[in-house]
């Protein structure tokens, strides 16, 4: 069974040897400094691009653009390399978390400067949610059993085959209807996605619990935490295309 996370499966520590040294062992707490860490990382690079693209005289996109495309390319290629080589995560997510930052930085700026206020707003809403799907999570109101998980899997696997088929469609001049839209199906669409998102928060806590009971080895931290930051970065970017759509709407 895996999780709406990519990055996360019930496997993910299957592979790991235990280690019998406590000072060698992941654990919940080293997991949370390092996605902190993780997350300065990304707020360092945005903020980069950020200030590229308000410093010019008239904010212009182009002035982002190519540090967007190499922060979306190479945060690919950094994460796919991450989930194949789990051992090199202390040395391929803070990479990551670096070149996701360009990308979120010129998305934002962009975003910023069509409707003002919108970053903030995004930023707010994604550690709001954040903070709340860790409370549900640690009070048990919502327990990740193989039902939940499964629907949330499902879930995540028809939103990821939306947005494959919205890109290659889009190729070849083709747009989807109404999802992409600032109608009322297009603002239901990203409502929805909004919410798988977070419900993939509770399952890589969940995951992340399981790891550190298990005694998966220290560099587990590094990709519990790179996980953590796939999932908030593409909750943050949905939250910021909801605001924008409702935004459009004024």
């Amino acid at each position: 069974m895996t999780t709406g996370n990519p990055t996360l499966t019930e496997n993910t520590f299957a592979g790991v040897r235990p280690y019998a040294g406590t000072d060698e062992v992941m654990s919940v707490q080293g997991a949370v400094n390092r996605a902190a860490l993780l997350l300065l990382f990304v707020l360092a690079t945005a903020g980069w691009t950020w200030h590229l693209y308000f410093r010019s005289p008239e904010p212009n996109p182009a002035v982002v653009a190519p540090w967007l495309m190499v922060g979306a390319l190479g945060g690919l290629v950094a994460a796919l390399i991450t989930v194949f080589k789990q051992e090199w995560a202390p040395v391929t997510a803070p990479i990551y978390a670096l070149l996701e930052g360009l990308f979120l930085g010129g998305i934002s700026s962009v975003a910023e400067s069509q409707y003002p206020g919108i970053v903030m707003q995004a930023v707010g809403l994604t550690f709001g949610t954040c903070l709340a799907m860790l409370l549900i999570y640690t009070s048990g109101l919502i327990k990740a059993t193989e039902n939940f998980k499964m629907g949330v899997f499902a879930a995540t696997g028809g939103i990821f085959l939306v947005y494959i088929a919205s890109f290659v469609l889009g190729l070849f001049g083709v747009q989807v209807p109404y999802i992409h839209g600032g109608g009322w199906i297009g603002i239901g669409f990203s409502i929805f996605v909004v919410t798988v998102a977070a419900l993939n928060l509770v399952l890589d806590f969940d995951l992340i619990d399981s790891g550190a009971r298990q005694g998966a080895p220290k560099y587990m931290e590094w990709y519990a935490a790179f996980a953590l930051m796939v999932t908030l970065i593409w909750l943050y970017i949905e939250i910021l295309r909801l605001l924008m759509k409702l935004r459009g709407r004024d």
